[in-house]
Order: structure tokens, then sequence, then C-alpha cells
């Protein structure tokens, strides 16, 4: 019996230091994986400035830059300053007997200059270094119109069966009124810009804009992308852009009211 319990307790002996050995060799479990910095946090600032396109403005609108500080990871808060050139839908630029241009019934250049302040959100994020971001943006500020006096060159002399007599000492740079220039014979060309510069008027109002911008770049310290939107705009009076008709009950012609949609295409970089 003696020897059967000597093998017995040989093998349990063993099978313990087996078991423990296994144990000793087994892998650790893993422990908590610590998160990598994130994309998002890289920056605090963002500058970018960009170039628009308007219902309400030429074949370029103006100009603007915007300035934003990070709140959060989706979240920034930003302010904006914006130039833009309006134009009335029902000008007519025509030419002049001479080969200069003017635009009919043009009583004023009309600007706008628009500081926002609003918030942006991160609708959609890109990759670090590829794809397309999407933000949300909503801002809200004055308007401050301007309206400058559109000049046109004007001969005083009775036009003769040649033409304009363009050697005479009649010839004037004058701001356009339709009820005093009433021979477009004699209007020879449209004035310099600035020509009524100190004449200018102001017109307050306000503004409200929201709208979808798609990023593309670099994420970390450059921005590119597009902006698409629209702006609600009110002013205290009509922006008289064209002559009003005079014999008309109401002008029909200029207004306060002005919605207009947008496209704004813009870079900049992020610290």
């Amino acid at each position: 019996m003696k020897p059967f319990k000597l093998r017995v307790a040989g093998l349990l002996l063993t099978g313990i230091l087996a078991g423990g050995g296994a144990r000793a060799q087994a892998p650790p479990r893993p422990g908590p994986v610590l998160d990598a910095p994130s994309d998002e946090q890289s920056y605090k600032k963002e500058f970018v400035f960009g170039v628009n396109f308007n219902t309400q403005g030429g074949l370029l609108g103006g100009a603007s830059i915007r300035s934003s500080h990070v709140i959060d990871d989706r979240l920034l808060r930003f302010w904006s300053l914006e130039g833009v050139m309006l134009k009335n839908q029902k000008e007519q630029r025509l030419t002049t007997l001479v080969g200069g241009t003017y635009v009919y019934r043009k009583a004023n250049y009309a600007f706008v200059l628009r500081p926002s302040f609003g918030m942006q959100r991160i609708l959609f994020r890109k990759a670090a270094d590829a794809g397309v971001q999407v933000n949300g943006l909503l801002s809200a500020g004055p308007s401050l119109g301007l309206l400058m006096p559109y000049y046109i060159i004007y001969d005083y002399t009775p036009l003769s069966p040649t033409g304009p007599n363009l050697s005479n000492d009649n010839i004037v740079s004058e701001p356009f009124d339709p009820a005093k220039h009433t021979s477009p014979g004699n209007i020879l060309d449209h004035g310099p810009l600035f020509s009524g510069i100190s004449q200018t008027q102001l017109v307050p109002g306000v503004h409200l804009r929201g709208a979808l911008s798609f990023e593309y770049g670099r994420y970390r310290d450059a921005v590119a992308g597009l902006e698409a939107g629209f702006i609600i705009e009110a002013f205290t009076k009509r922006m008289v852009i064209l002559s009003p008709d005079l014999n008309a009950a109401t002008d029909e012609l200029n207004h306060k009211f002005l919605p207009s949609v947008y496209l704004t295409l813009y870079f900049g970089h992020r610290s």
C-alpha cells in the first residue's frame, strides 16, 4: 500500500507544480487603454477669409473675414465682417454715342458692411487629413448700408447732327438725374466710381444669416472650403439704387427688405 500512496502523492504534487507554472506563464490581463490625443482638440482659434457671390450683387458680390474661438469639440463662437456691393435686378447698362457706358436711371452705388456674431456647430467631422467636414452656422448683426451717388459725364451743348461736340466747356461730371438729364444722346459716359464719396448716405439695418459650410484640406492647420446659405436683411428706409418713377404712387424699384442667397469660397488657418 505504501508504494501506491507514494505514487498518488507524487502525481498530485506534479499537477500542482504544473498548474502553478501555467499560471505563472499566463499573459497578464490587458489594462485600460489610454485614448490617443484628439485631433479636434489640437486648435483653439480659426481665421478665414473669402470671396462672396450673392443674388443681390453682381458677378463678384464682395469679401469677408471670420475669426472663431473653440468652445468645445463640436461648438465654436465667431465674429465676422462682410462687405458687399448691391445691385438692382432691373439695372440696364446702355452704350453712348461715343462708346462710353452708363446704367439707365441709376441713382446710387449701394454697399453694405455686415459685422456679425454667431455660433458654428460641427455636424459631420472629417478624418485628420482627408474627407469633408460639414458645419452649421447661425449669426446676426447690424447692416450698415452706404448709398454713394452715381455720376455721369454729360454734355449740355445741344446735340448736333454730327453728334456730341467734345471740344466745348459744357461737359460736366455730376450725379445722374433722369429729370434733369433728359437727352440720352448727351450722356457721354459714367463718372469715376468714387466721384460722390463725400455725399455718401448711411442707411442702418439688421440681418440674420443661416448657412452650411463644407470644408476640405488638411485638418490640423489649414482651412479651405465653401459656405452656402441665406441672408434675411432689412433697412430703416429704401435702398435707392435706381431713380424712382415720380409718376408712380409708390417706389416699386427700390426696397427696404433685401433677402438673398449666397455662396462664399473661403480659406485660412487654425492655431
